[in-house]
């Protein structure tokens, strides 16, 4: 996913200098453009992020208005935990290109990882009207609960429901042995839309929902917990 930086300070180099020489300063920073990538290069290789991302700067200074090199640092952030710094150059890197599809993706999870659940759900709607991917309407449907925004939920889990993939993608949740358990999406579409209704008011509708979903997979927790919920 990273840019090779030393490949595009070349290209930059060749395309700014093929109609007329280079002029003394052009060639200073195509000299430190050059030593920042080799450097960025090698801290890659030997695993030292803090130095990497040094490096990434030092060519950004050059050429800060390019989504690849935004990218970059971006996702850097986001693959070391950095989520506040992430948002930040995310943020910048939409500035320059609002159609990246993955500097939407690293804001929206980044986001969500800061627990600032109404910026991570503008951003994955966002990403989901450029990309019309069904995992992201997924997380779009859970997020709208959890901001009891119910109705837009509800309809978007019928949506995810009728759709083919909601017969063949799987989801991992934990079972009553406190591990991981892989579970068909429809299940956890089931439960959601039984807590829809739940938060609703309509007990009746949460059952069968809560039914549906434990008919599929009957020892899914989730599901079973909110059932008995439903009877107190």
């Amino acid at each position: 996913m990273l840019v090779i930086v030393a490949q595009f300070a070349m290209a930059q180099e060749t395309k700014e200098t093929k109609p007329t020489p280079p002029t003394p300063q052009q060639q200073a920073n195509a000299f430190v453009v050059n030593h920042y990538s080799k450097a960025f290069a090698l801290a890659q290789r030997h695993g030292d992020t803090r130095n990497a991302i040094n490096a990434l700067y030092n060519v950004l200074a050059e050429y800060p208005q390019n989504d690849s090199l935004l990218y970059t640092l971006s996702y850097l952030y986001f693959e070391n935990n950095n989520s506040a710094q992430a948002v930040l150059v995310s943020k910048d890197l939409l500035t320059v290109n609002p159609e990246h599809l993955g500097g939407l993706e690293i804001a929206a999870v980044s986001y969500e990882k800061l627990g600032i659940k109404d910026k991570a759900l503008d951003a994955y709607e966002n990403l989901y009207l450029k990309s019309t991917d069904y995992e992201v309407l997924y997380k779009v449907a859970f997020l709208q609960y959890d901001l009891q925004r119910l109705g837009e939920c509800n309809t978007n889990i019928d949506i995810l429901l009728k759709h083919p993939n909601a017969d063949t993608l799987k989801v991992y949740y934990t079972d009553a042995n406190s591990e991981e358990k892989e579970y068909a999406i429809k299940v956890a579409l089931y439960n959601l839309k039984g807590m829809v209704s739940t938060a609703k008011g309509d007990k009746k509708s949460a059952k069968q929902y809560y039914e549906a979903a434990l008919a599929i997979a009957p020892d899914f927790v989730l599901a079973k917990e909110n059932l008995a919920a439903l009877g107190k």
